[in-house]
């Protein structure tokens, strides 16, 4: 017997990056509690199509949402943005990251603001990396802060007519491949994250429990960005 609550019965959210990993369980879970959900990826499916680094691809997704439901309720800007660093990142694949990262969030949520319904709640998903990095990963990283920053704005733009708060993902295992011993023994919980991991707190943001919950970016990382780390602990070691 399926016990789940459907307490987001006819509610209409849209999931951007919705096909893959994090998105596709965040539509998944919104799906299996009665929403009808939204989705854009440049994946192909049984989904709306199409690369949101591009504005008409923007407006057309945004156009097809309004066409359908008339009002929404929930936006995740998920889609993730390319990752590359100073010695390889072009001035084209670092405005492609920022297209993606944060312009079409901005633009998604400007669309979509007319038909946001009472009690609306926006989640952008950012990353840990948006207070912590890894060499050569500068276009993902500006484009994660950059939807750290959005979300704080956005926040106070929206003030009663939608509540928007952003989570930092630490390592997320999308692919399924279950990391076991120094890779899940060096995260303070003992694992590596699973998208429902963050599905959950989605959940949680979108619901009247968060009612008094805006502006706040939550980081759901295991405990990592809390850690100190040494040669030696937990299975890290320092190879020069």
């Amino acid at each position: 017997m399926n016990t789940t609550v459907m307490e987001y019965k006819d509610k209409v959210a849209v999931v951007t990056g919705g096909a893959h990993g994090i998105g596709k369980c965040i539509a998944e879970e919104f799906r299996k509690r009665g929403a009808r959900v939204a989705v854009v990826d440049v994946r192909k499916g049984d989904h709306f199509m199409g690369d949101i680094a591009r504005k008409e691809v923007v407006d057309a997704f945004a156009n097809d949402v309004i066409n359908q439901y008339g009002k929404v309720h929930y936006i995740v800007n998920n889609a993730l943005p390319l990752m590359k660093g100073l010695d390889a990142c072009s001035w084209e694949e670092f405005q492609y990251a920022l297209a993606v990262g944060v312009t079409a969030p901005f633009y998604l949520v400007k669309r979509l603001a007319p038909y946001l319904a009472d009690g609306a709640s926006i989640v952008n998903i950012s990353s840990s990396r948006d207070r912590m990095s890894q060499p050569q990963t500068e276009s993902y990283t500006a484009a994660k802060g950059g939807i750290s920053a959005l979300t704080h704005a956005l926040a106070v733009t929206l003030r009663g007519k939608a509540r928007v708060n952003s989570i930092s993902p630490g390592w997320i295992d999308t692919d399924e491949q279950f990391y076991a011993g120094s890779d899940a023994m060096q995260q303070p919980v003992g694992r590596v994250g699973h998208p429902v991991d963050i599905a959950h707190m989605v959940l949680f943001l979108c619901s009247d429990k968060a009612g008094f919950i805006t502006g706040e970016n939550i980081c759901i990382d295991g405990g990592m960005t809390r850690q100190m780390i040494y040669h030696g602990d937990n299975g890290w070691t320092l190879t020069v």
